[in-house]
C-alpha cells in the first residue's frame, strides 16, 4: 500500500487549502483512511477519518465544522478540505490507512494505522 499526500502551503488565516491522498497498491473499500497532524514539539494528533467503502465521517473538536473528509473512490483518493483555517492549524500533515474493524474509536488512535504517507506542512500565518 502506498499513500501520497500532497496540498499544503502557507495560506493566511481565515484561508483555505484542499490537501489530497492518493492511494495505491490494493483495493481500498473495506479501509478507513486517516488524517493526523503533527504541530512543532508536539505529538501526533488525529484530525479527521473516512471509511472508504460507506464514506462514514468522523472529526477532531478542534477541526469540526471547518474541516471536511472525501474520497473518490474512483480516483483512489482522499481529500481533506480546510476553510477558515487558524494558525493553531499549523503542522505537518500526514493521511494514514487500515483495514475496518474493531471499535469505530481505534480509527481516531494513530497506533491502530499500518500504511502512512508522507506529511504535507500547512502553514497558517495570522
Amino acid at each position: 500500500v502506498q499513500l501520497q499526500a500532497s496540498g499544503g502551503g502557507l495560506v493566511q488565516a481565515g484561508g483555505s487549502l484542499r490537501l489530497s491522498c492518493a492511494a495505491s497498491g490494493r483495493t481500498f473499500n473495506s479501509y478507513v483512511v486517516g488524517w493526523f497532524r503533527q504541530a512543532p514539539g508536539k505529538e501526533r494528533e488525529f484530525v479527521a477519518f473516512i471509511t472508504w467503502g460507506g464514506g462514514s465521517t468522523y472529526y477532531a473538536d478542534s477541526v469540526k465544522g471547518r474541516f471536511t473528509i472525501s474520497r473518490d473512490n474512483a480516483k483512489n483518493t482522499m481529500y481533506l478540505q480546510m476553510n477558515s483555517l487558524k494558525p493553531e492549524d499549523t503542522a505537518v500533515y500526514s493521511c494514514a490507512t487500515r483495514q475496518l474493524g474493531g471499535s469505530v474509536s481505534s480509527y481516531y488512535r494513530k497506533e491502530s494505522y499500518l500504511y502512512w504517507g508522507q506529511g504535507t506542512q500547512v502553514t497558517v500565518s495570522s
